[in-house]
């Protein structure tokens, strides 16, 4: 007959229990203690250094490394006693790779971090987007590879994940395609992504037109840029539609442009007066750089010419600006200087009654 007692479990040992507890807190104490103690002294080193990137880095790693002295004092306890020894066997094959891939990233990020800075004390406005932008991409590359890899690791640590890879081994070619074909939109992100990061169509801070969209780009992503409008929507672009279409680019090598303003103005207007006076008013302007002030007319037509007022500045910023400066004093000065020369459309609704009464 089934014996009930065979079910009773082995008697707890309860003192060993307790020691093993007493010494995993000591052990977590003394790691979280030696850890507040090293780190408290390298932040109060960094406060004295001139730079703000060496108290960046030691922020950075933090976190990380204080899992890892815990980590490494109950490794130091688990070879005293037993019980925690045989615990910590089976979670050190997950929490290394777990602490060794934390720690990585951080120092990775750590790195992009003080590069970042470094670049946003640079004076030149074209570099430093281009430096931006390079470490940016490349962080987030190395990043999605240092966690790829750690979950991998990770996974290994399973019991039966390696038997169950080397089984799969035997149909690695049908595995290819179907993981060719399930990850080939994240593979096409990714060279995209590494294809920007190369080549530079773009960068962070760049003034792009793109789908007809306007604006500065704001983040560059491996999937996707953001890019910011005047009226400070976000529009996000597929990494892959900068290199497959074209687009846009004004601030390409520098923000300097030159830029336009268009006046339709009567055929039997007089010219010069209006050049000699967008050239005194362009001349009042902080904002205009005295690379381009011209004005020539582009386009006559019986009922209208075309006059483009060119002129440049020193930012796309500056240049709008100005441009709405021109434009709306021009229009003001033609109004009461040469007010002729301002096209109007006029219904003579007298003459046409007495042509009409006349007949």
């Amino acid at each position: 007959m089934f014996d009930i007692n065979s079910l009773r479990l082995p008697p707890i040992a309860w003192n060993e229990v307790v020691v093993a507890a007493s010494l995993l807190g000591l052990a977590v104490v003394g790691g979280l203690i030696l850890h507040k103690l090293i780190f408290g002294l390298l932040l109060r080193l960094t406060r004295l250094s001139a730079s703000s990137i060496d108290e960046m880095i030691v922020r950075k790693l933090y976190r990380p490394m204080r899992l890892a002295m815990v980590a490494i004092a109950v490794a130091v306890v688990a070879q005293i006693d037993a019980n925690i020894g045989a615990v910590w066997q089976a979670v050190d094959v997950f929490a290394f790779p777990i602490i060794v891939g934390w720690l990585t990233l951080s120092i990775a990020r750590a790195l992009a971090g003080a590069m970042q800075m470094k670049v946003d004390q640079s004076t030149d406005i074209a570099a430093a987007r281009s430096r931006r932008t390079r470490i940016s991409l490349v962080s987030r590359v190395v990043s999605f590879v240092i966690i790829l890899l750690t979950i991998g690791w990770v996974m290994l640590g399973i019991p039966g994940v390696r038997e169950i890879g080397v089984t799969l081994m035997a149909s690695a070619g049908l595995a290819a395609l179907a993981v060719g074909a399930a990850a080939q939109p994240a593979l096409k992100s990714l060279i995209a992504g590494l294809q920007m990061a190369i080549t530079e169509p773009l960068r962070i801070g760049d003034l792009v037109v793109v789908d007809g969209h306007t604006g500065r780009v704001e983040e560059i992503r491996m999937s996707f840029v953001i890019v910011r409008t005047w009226d400070e929507r976000a529009v996000v672009v597929p990494t892959a539609n900068f290199l497959d279409t074209s687009f846009e680019n004004w601030s390409r090598k520098s923000e300097a442009l030159t830029g336009p303003v268009f006046l339709h103005l009567d055929p039997a207007t007089e010219i010069e007066p209006i050049r000699e006076e967008f050239l005194r008013f362009l001349g009042t302007q902080e904002l205009w750089d005295q690379r381009t002030g011209t004005l020539l007319m582009t386009e006559a037509h019986p009922e209208s010419v075309e006059l483009r007022l060119a002129m440049s500045a020193d930012t796309i910023g500056d240049l709008f600006n100005l441009r709405c400066a021109v434009r709306e004093h021009m229009i003001e000065w033609l109004r009461s200087e040469m007010p002729g020369a301002l096209i109007r459309h006029r219904l003579e609704v007298e003459a046409a009654n007495a042509r009409v009464a006349g007949k």
